[in-house]
């Protein structure tokens, strides 16, 4: 169990004791995505976006050839396909993401970033740059890329088994059984 130390050398606040929170990875978890969100929104509603639409637009950008299928996209960006169908619809009022039969097979739309979502991604993708520089600030660029990994690896663990992870891994990477 974390022990709230943070591993830092940094101040504590003024009574010398970190706040309950610090050692509750959960609330931890919510409190860095506030950051984050509340910075994402910042930025990208400055072009007329939510953090969803603008995480839409960065997807899109990295597809090559005709398009994805709206309910691929739904699955990357970790939405349902209901929420996925609103977003896409605003961003083709807006524009932004072009809407195509495809070929192969005449129930399928795919999706793709519109001359106007591709100038303006073009110009969104520095701002997010700086967002997430930002926010990472604090730490060293090591202490990033193992924060993303550590991270990452959680992530994925918990989407392996929704029900909590089967074992506590030691860093040899063996599994170790739990009680």
């Amino acid at each position: 169990m974390y022990d709230g130390t943070h591993g830092r050398e940094g101040p504590l606040p003024a009574d010398g004791v970190a706040p309950v929170w610090h050692g509750i990875p959960t609330a931890v978890a919510r409190r860095f995505h506030q950051i984050c969100a509340a910075r994402t929104a910042e930025v990208v509603g400055k072009f007329g976006l939510t953090p969803l639409q603008s995480g839409v637009m960065v997807h899109l950008a990295r597809i090559s050839g005709d398009g994805i299928e709206q309910n691929v996209l739904a699955d990357r960006v970790n939405v349902d396909r209901n929420t996925a169908s609103l977003v896409v619809e605003h961003l083709v009022k807006m524009g932004i993401v072009a809407r195509q039969v495809n070929g192969a097979d005449r129930r399928v739309r795919l999706l793709s970033l519109t001359a106007k979502g591709k100038k303006l991604h073009a110009r969104l993708r520095p701002a997010l740059s700086a967002v997430n520089d930002g926010i990472l600030s604090p730490i060293t660029r090591g202490e990033r890329k193992l924060l993303m990994d550590l991270l990452i690896r959680v992530i994925e663990e918990n989407l392996r088994h929704p029900e909590g992870a089967r074992g506590q891994r030691k860093r040899s990477g063996r599994v170790l059984p739990t009680d």
